[in-house]
């Protein structure tokens, strides 16, 4: 009997760490020559998950900020009900809950069945590979390609990240058709930490998914105000989100004890374009906000 596309898939050699951090031309070979395998891959895992696997969808969300979208995308005009729910914490940082701690368990759950699947995934460059980094976009290369799992990510971006993004930060407009996603994981001894940088999206929406019950020390993430030179440290807590522009600059302190473990998201505009430095910020309607661009996605990816 001949080998099933998910086992094809998992009997492959991911390329090492040293390949991979050095972009070795073979890393790409790699991802691209098994691009259909992997996608095929995905697709034959969901249907041996389907008597188990977690339906992913917005009730896995804050309760307070799914009704509140809700009822924004059905009369933007109420708007303010989502602006009611995120606490400016740092400059130009805002926070809010996006998971809903209790139901956090479930997610993860799902998302332990994924590293347990056994097929290759890339993990964000730089980082150690370990079992939680992911790409989530289909514009990456070794990508998260189970369906249930990637209309769950479009859901996240068009209904949720996009329109409060144009909320808060309206210059933005135009330079959020492109999505960009990856998760990623702290431990001590491994990937523990990030130096400051600013990001190459227009926003950036970082959400926590650890467990009420994981408790971390350390790892605090560092906001600099350029302007005023100061540091604000914040800590995430469990299902919480932090949106801020790309181009403020942050770094995470080095994680102590426990785990970390969150998605990473942005938005851009075509092939990579952000707003200009101090672009004003222009008046717009919030029946313009509460929209999903319906250009095609294009295949440009960051790293």
């Amino acid at each position: 009997m001949s080998a099933t596309q998910l086992q094809r898939a998992r009997a492959l050699t991911l390329p090492s760490r040293e390949a991979m951090l050095s972009r070795d031309p073979s890393v790409q070979q790699f991802w691209h020559t098994n691009k259909a395998l992997f996608s095929d891959a995905w697709k034959e895992w969901q249907a041996s998950q389907q008597g188990d696997a977690l339906t992913l969808d917005s009730s896995l969300l804050d309760k307070r900020l799914r009704d509140a979208v809700a009822q924004a995308w059905q009369d933007p005009s109420k708007e303010i009900a989502v602006k009611d729910l995120l606490q400016e914490v740092a400059p130009g940082v805002f926070e809010l809950q996006f998971f809903n701690p209790e139901r956090l368990a479930d997610l993860r759950q799902y998302l332990e069945s994924v590293w347990d699947a056994q097929i290759p995934l890339r993990p964000p460059y730089g980082i150690v590979l370990n079992r939680r980094g992911a790409m989530l976009d289909s514009r990456s290369e070794g990508y998260l390609a189970a369906p249930n799992f990637q209309t769950f990510y479009r859901e996240m971006l068009d209904t949720y990240m996009r329109p409060i993004a144009r909320m808060l930060f309206p210059e933005v407009m135009g330079y959020d058709t492109q999505t960009f996603g990856f998760s990623i994981h702290y431990q001590p001894n491994t990937d523990s930490s990030i130096r400051p940088h600013t990001d190459a999206s227009a926003v950036t929406l970082n959400i926590n998914l650890n467990l009420p019950s994981e408790a971390f020390t350390g790892s605090e993430v560092d906001f600099f105000d350029v302007a005023t030179g100061q540091k604000h440290s914040l800590t995430f807590r469990p299902g919480t989100a932090m949106i801020h522009r790309g181009n403020v600059v942050h770094a995470a302190q080095p994680i102590m004890s426990g785990e970390r473990t969150n998605f990473v998201l942005w938005l851009y505009g075509d092939r990579g374009q952000i707003p200009p430095q101090g672009a004003k910020r222009p008046t717009i309607d919030a029946h313009e906000r509460w929209t999903t661009p319906t250009a095609a996605l294009d295949s440009v990816a960051p790293f």
